[in-house]
């Protein structure tokens, strides 16, 4: 047998053996660490439970999808807006009450002696006030097909995200429920 066709074959065992652990773990809530994560705080993270630190892997993979989708959120705004409008569209598009909102959550951070989270005005504001900022401007979005399925799908994630901004458990359901909103959101701009 050729060495090429035994690496192949070692490699397809390998997943076979790693998708039958991962079945093990789910089938008996266990955590085998077979994951090396090498930025893993060695120092407190293995103090927490075993059951927080499963319940952890199972919402990281929500909290990055959600990380993904709301920083493209962000940047599709301010990105629509500015070419609509210019360089000082946060001046001339946004609402009053967000804009002292936002400026408020800047004010906050700064007394609090932390570094700002970010430069840009677009990332100290909610995520109800990002549905609201286009609204607002409604037409300076084209790419979307439907102004009330925007709300619609903006409402429903902004619910969604309330569990993993929490560290909260989704439910099943809820775990379907993000994976739809998602979809929604992409065939929103189809």
């Amino acid at each position: 047998m050729k060495v090429e066709v035994k690496i192949k074959l070692f490699g397809m065992s390998h997943a076979l053996v790693e998708r039958d652990l991962d079945k093990v773990e789910d089938k008996f809530k266990l955590d085998l660490e077979r994951d090396v994560i090498e930025d893993k705080d060695e120092v407190y993270y293995p103090q927490f439970t075993q059951h927080f630190r499963q319940e952890a892997a199972e919402m990281g993979k929500h909290y990055e999808l959600f990380y993904c989708l709301e920083k493209s959120i962000r940047r599709l705004i301010a990105d629509a807006l500015e070419g609509a409008h210019g360089e000082n569209w946060w001046d001339t598009t946004v609402p009053e009450d967000i804009k002292k909102n936002v400026k408020d959550n800047i004010q906050r951070e700064i007394d609090s002696g932390v570094t700002l989270r970010s430069e840009e005005e677009i990332d100290f504001t909610n995520f109800g006030e990002l549905g609201e900022i286009v609204r607002k401007n409604w037409n300076s979005f084209p790419m979307f097909s439907s102004q009330k399925a925007f709300s619609k799908i903006m409402t429903s994630l902004n619910t969604l995200r309330g569990p993993i901004a929490h560290c909260c458990l989704l439910a099943e359901d809820e775990v379907v429920r993000l994976k739809l909103a998602v979809k929604d959101w992409f065939r929103l701009m189809e």
